[in-house]
């Protein structure tokens, strides 16, 4: 694994807005990647160049006059305060893991924006902001599908091998779809790789 991978997963795993932040890391790492390279050996671990890396992905505004982070500086806005105008939410969904699939097992990461995914169902979880809500899964087209609110990793196994379809639907607290993605895979026969 490379260094600029392990620093993008340890990035991920401080950061308030994961995603959002890794992801301009990434870009930034990408760009320029000698003097990415040459931070890593300076130790760009420390809290100086987190705090550089978040500046500029604008996810960290520092308080003013203050050489101590406040806890909005780390996490982020408060969950419990009401957001007005709300934007609306997004689905992003990633292709299923290329190691997880080759031995025949189907795990597809999928995030949320303006939406918290969370186990609360009903027509008063309508009012809750910021947004709450679940996603419904449905495979190869199936009359039917199963719900989850976990937030985690969707994970399919038993399939057969061959092409293979997963409709991903976000929905809110009273099963109302608000957007939703396909993804699309085949699940290679064991038998034929050995």
């Amino acid at each position: 694994m490379s260094e600029i991978t392990l620093f993008y997963r340890a990035l991920y795993l401080q950061s308030p807005c994961p995603k959002a932040f890794a992801t301009a890391v990434w870009e930034l790492a990408s760009r320029n990647v000698n003097d990415f390279s040459r931070a890593m050996t300076l130790r760009c671990f420390t809290f100086k160049w987190i705090v550089i890396l978040k500046l500029l992905s604008g996810t960290y505004l520092p308080t003013m006059n203050s050489h101590t982070l406040s806890a909005r500086d780390i996490i982020g806005s408060s969950p419990l305060i009401a957001i007005e105008n709300e934007a609306p939410p997004k689905l992003i969904v990633d292709p299923p893991l290329p190691e997880p699939l080759a031995q025949g097992r189907v795990f597809i990461q999928y995030r949320t924006e303006n939406l918290r995914v969370l186990p609360v169902f009903g027509k008063g979880a309508l009012e809750v902001s910021p947004r709450i809500g679940h996603i419904h899964i449905t495979v190869d087209d199936a009359p039917w599908h199963f719900v989850d609110s976990s937030g985690e990793t969707i994970i399919l196994v038993g399939l057969e091998p061959g092409v293979h379809k997963v409709l991903i639907e976000l929905a809110d607290p009273t099963h109302k779809v608000i957007t939703s993605e396909t993804v699309e895979f085949t699940l290679p026969d064991p038998k034929k790789s050995s």
